[in-house]
């Protein structure tokens, strides 16, 4: 976008206004969804639907921080296809790329050398994949892009939002971010302000730990009497494998090794022509600030049941993103004056499918109908739209998540073996309807013991064929930001890295971080505490793991970021 005219698209009763009090031009939309990924899409999708089958026209702008649709994109990912068949019946015929059938599955119990099988009669209902894909997140959202366009969204790759617009005590739409602005925070030649994006209602579908959602959070109390959130890291690297060892369809699960006693599990997903997505998801309640999830996933595939199947391959990407993994009890409110959170803006992940994609996608659509009936109805916006709630309620959504509700506190609680073994139970046999809700008060940051108090970690030397460093694996990412702009992760307090966290833990931001964007550098002057922001890929763990809460997210200039293709 730039100054002056501007070309609205499908929407030529778009307006444009000067707002004098903060510089930036105004641009007006029936509904601004901020997020391009699958609930965001979905919900710009549904509402073109429901417009058109009502004759109607409505504006509807979908923002996305990335350089392209996809390009923020990373899941593992088996997609259970239950809401993209409700949104689009025909998506077969329309070509969606949702990748080949699971054709064959299995789960194994890795020890440090061995491994074993699960029988089938062993492995939890929710863990089954009958009917669903091995596709790429990445790809099904640039085709999601492509398909809300042709029902009339706007779709504004590059574009940041930055901060919530509000009218009093409504959300009246979203400001983007300025172009152009140095290091120093002063303009630089080019400099071009950011918009007022305004609307009579905004959907927010950030994703995991969405930073405007977060906002909303705490000026609207919208977590009161909800668990606070939980969540995962989770890798993934795309490899490119021989014919002889690829089994196109079929899905691997890992449970054990290298994990003992850690929530978490690897996976190998056999996608098609040749490639197989490798990852890990470690729970970022982990205790030890001497572990390094990065350095797990690395270990992980070491082992002879992961090896013998990517030896000799090539990688061809890598990627990180925190996964809210909180369940039905750590839902916030959804709705507030203007505004509805989405997917896993909300932390609507399955945590004992594994699976977040599906239900992203419906509670969109949700949102959308809500949306749209309350236009349609003559409403001028910023209302509490408590039937989106209601409809969430009444949904399929809400039948997984209360069934699954226990497993993830479950084995926070009691620990992997234990808790799955009590999961395997009210699943498989009692069908999800434990008579008791387990809690889990306790926030991943706050689980961290003291150095001196924990075991350190020999990780072994990375052998350039399974297992790398962090810089080639950051190179893989695609990672680019513009190198002259402010940091976009912000210090609270810039001494206490060194002054607090070095010695009491380490500074554990050196590990939990996946693309080695915090370092301890030390030199005659002493120690300090090193920020390579152009690192960053955008996981969020920093925001959520920091013991003392000192990292703040915020978004870099549009586009920035990693650039991820098919993940």
């Amino acid at each position: 976008m730039g100054t002056g005219c501007y070309n609205a698209g499908p929407f030529p009763h778009t307006r444009i206004s000067r707002s004098v009090s903060v510089s930036r031009e105004s641009l007006e939309f029936d509904v601004v969804i901020v997020g391009a990924g699958p609930a965001g899409l979905a919900a710009g999708c549904r509402l073109g639907q429901l417009a058109r089958e009502a004759g109607a026209a409505p504006s509807i702008a979908i923002v996305e921080k990335g350089a392209a649709v996809g390009s923020h994109i990373v899941s593992g990912a088996v997609i259970e296809p239950r809401a993209l068949a409700e949104l689009f019946p025909d998506w077969r015929e329309r070509g969606a790329p949702l990748g080949p059938a699971v054709a064959s599955e299995e789960l194994l119990w890795l020890g440090a050398s061995g491994a074993r099988r699960v029988p089938g009669a062993l492995v939890p209902r929710a863990l089954r994949n009958d009917g669903n894909h091995v596709a790429s997140l990445g790809e099904l959202c640039g085709w999601l892009g492509a398909e809300a366009e042709s029902l009339g969204c706007d779709v504004l790759p590059g574009t940041a939002a930055v901060d919530v617009l509000y009218d009093g005590e409504r959300v009246a739409g979203v400001v983007t971010g300025d172009l152009g602005v140095g290091r120093d925070g002063n303009p630089k030649a080019g400099y071009t302000p950011g918009y007022e994006l305004r609307a009579k209602y905004t959907i927010f579908a950030e994703g995991c730990r969405g930073h405007l959602g977060r906002a909303l959070e705490r000026r609207f109390g919208l977590r009161n009497g909800a668990d606070p959130q939980h969540y995962a890291i989770g890798f993934k690297e795309i490899w490119q494998i021989d014919a002889a060892r690829h089994r196109e369809g079929h899905v691997l699960h890992t449970a054990g090794w290298p994990l003992a006693g850690l929530d978490g599990g690897g996976f190998l997903y056999h996608a098609a022509g040749g490639r197989v997505y490798a990852g890990l998801v470690v729970s970022l309640a982990y205790r030890n600030p001497h572990l390094d999830p990065y350095e797990e996933f690395q270990r992980w595939k070491t082992h002879p049941a992961i090896r013998r199947v990517l030896e000799g391959g090539e990688r061809i990407a890598y990627g990180a993103r925190a996964v809210n993994k909180g369940g039905l009890q750590s839902l916030p409110k959804l709705a507030v004056p203007g505004g509805l959170l989405v997917g896993c803006e909300a932390g609507f992940l399955n945590p004992a499918k594994i699976k977040g994609t599906h239900t992203a996608m419906k509670t969109g659509m949700l949102a959308a109908e809500s949306v749209f009936r309350a236009i349609a109805a003559g409403d001028a916006g910023g209302r509490v739209l408590e039937d989106y709630a209601a409809s969430v309620r009444a949904s399929w959504v809400w039948q997984e998540l209360r069934a699954a509700r226990n497993f993830a506190a479950g084995v926070a609680r009691f620990g992997p073996l234990v808790g799955g073994a009590l999961g395997f139970l009210e699943q498989n046999l009692l069908g999800g309807r434990s008579p008791v809700t387990l809690r889990n008060r306790v926030r991943d940051r706050e689980t961290l013991l003291p150095a001196a108090s924990a075991p350190r970690i020999d990780y072994p030397r990375h052998d350039g064929v399974v297992s790398f460093d962090r810089p080639s694996s950051v190179y893989l990412s695609g990672v680019a930001h513009e190198e002259d702009q402010p940091v976009h992760l912000r210090l609270a307090d810039p001494d206490l890295p060194v002054r607090d966290n070095l010695p009491r833990y380490d500074e554990p931001a050196q590990r939990y971080c996946p693309a080695g964007v915090y370092e301890i550098v030390r030199d005659a002057s002493g120690a300090r505490f090193q920020i390579n922001a152009a690192n960053c890929i955008h996981c969020k763990t920093c925001d959520i793991k920091d013991p003392a809460a000192n990292i703040t997210w915020v978004p870099p200039e549009g586009g920035g970021g990693p650039n991820y293709t098919s993940m």
